[in-house]
């Protein structure tokens, strides 16, 4: 490591280390053995097997960065991250990632760093262990980037709360065994009256209104809910009553810098399939690598992925330091899902019609990219919270 003195500069600190790399290596056989041949059929079915929760604790991908007596591998979230950017790279498939990590690194979060000792022995320690799925709900019909405008009423009474309302695009929502679930707590709602519930699956009055079709990211199950008089116990509230709104950005910042690191890995992802295809195909009797244009397009991808990936990791190295990194996070997230979305609709022109045949998986990569730009905060979002950082 490099040390800064006496200049206020931050130390740096190289995100991966060898432990890390023999993870990625370990990810990476488990994931072209036995995601990457099934992505196809899980697309088709619009959800990939529940027995791949389990399949992901038994390896322990699922515990990474918690601790072993919760039954985790007592890494850090850099073992997360390569965890995110290595299935991104090898898996191909953005709905297969997006249910693995919104439940083990956005659903779980919450609970092991705001619930009590009782919380995490009901639904942490399943969850790691993939016994019970997990899944985040703030999303609704009506308010979406604008999470202080959220209308789920949880109404006080004698021994917990009484919950009314809905949710919408909750991945792993139609699947879920528990619903970490963002409610108003006083009719004002806003950013001093809301708290998290869980709520679970058998509760009366929980429903999964709907299964929803998507553009992109068709092996994760994507559910509307309906909570009608759902009544909720005391002991399920998690972190303090109406300071839900602090957990909400707490949470916000990890699920940004994942989607960042994940766009990573499905950039070289791209870039690889587009230089292996160029070598391959030809055009007017010799491979179309050869033409100027194509080396180019090529060479353009490489470097909007390479400086996506330099801001990137230095957002995850202040993260892992404990530092205030809201302006580099927000950076990474916004540089890294257009920069996707434009290297893989590059990759498709390389491909030309072959592009648009599955087998190629281009076209998937098209469509899964393009939620980037909006999930987790869009684009305009990260936008206003940058200009912010730079004091306008």
């Amino acid at each position: 490591m490099t040390v800064v003195k006496d200049t206020g500069q931050r130390a740096i600190l190289p995100p991966f280390g060898e432990e890390h790399e023999e993870l990625r290596e370990t990810v990476r056989r488990f994931v072209q053995k036995e995601i990457a041949p099934n992505v196809d059929e899980w697309e088709e079915a619009r959800e990939f097997p529940l027995e791949l929760y389990g399949r992901c604790a038994e390896l322990g991908f699922l515990g990474l960065k918690f601790p072993e007596e919760y039954g985790g591998q007592g890494g850090t979230h850099l073992h997360d991250a390569v965890w995110v950017e290595e299935l991104a790279r090898s898996g191909g498939s953005g709905g297969v990632a997006a249910g693995l990590n919104a439940h083990a690194s956005i659903a779980m979060p919450p609970i092991f760093n705001f619930g009590t000792e009782e919380q995490k022995q009901r639904w942490l320690v399943p969850g790691i262990a993939g016994k019970k799925i997990g899944a985040l709900g703030i999303t609704e019909p009506g308010a979406g980037s604008d999470v202080a405008g959220i209308t789920t009423f949880a109404k006080k009474v004698d021994g917990g709360y009484v919950v009314n309302g809905s949710k919408t695009f909750i991945t792993n929502g139609v699947r879920a065994d528990f619903l970490v679930c963002a409610c108003k707590t006083t009719q004002e709602g806003g950013h001093g009256g809301i708290s998290f519930l869980v709520l679970e699956r058998e509760m009366p009055g929980y429903e999964v209104a709907a299964k929803l079709e998507k553009l992109g990211w068709h092996a994760s199950d994507t559910g509307e809910l309906s909570f009608t008089d759902v009544e909720v116990p005391e002991e399920n509230l998690l972190g303090e009553e109406n300071e839900g709104f602090k957990l909400i950005m707490a949470n916000f910042a990890w699920e940004r810098l994942l989607m960042a690191i994940g766009a990573v890995g499905a950039m070289q992802r791209l870039i690889e399939r587009a230089v292996e295809y160029a070598k391959e195909r030809k055009a007017f009797g010799r491979p179309i690598g050869n033409f100027q244009v194509i080396r180019h397009k090529v060479a353009e991808m490489a470097t909007q992925a390479e400086a996506a990936k330099a801001v990137t990791y230095n957002a995850l190295r202040l993260f892992h330091e404990g530092q205030n990194c809201l302006q580099e996070v927000t950076i990474a997230k916004l540089v890294t899902q257009r920069g996707v979305l434009d290297i893989a609709d590059e990759c498709l022109q390389i491909h030309g019609g072959y592009g648009y045949m599955r087998e190629y998986g281009i076209e998937r990569a098209v469509r899964d990219a393009r939620l980037g730009p909006i999930g987790g905060g869009t684009d305009e979002i990260m936008k206003e919270i940058l200009g912010k950082q730079l004091g306008l």
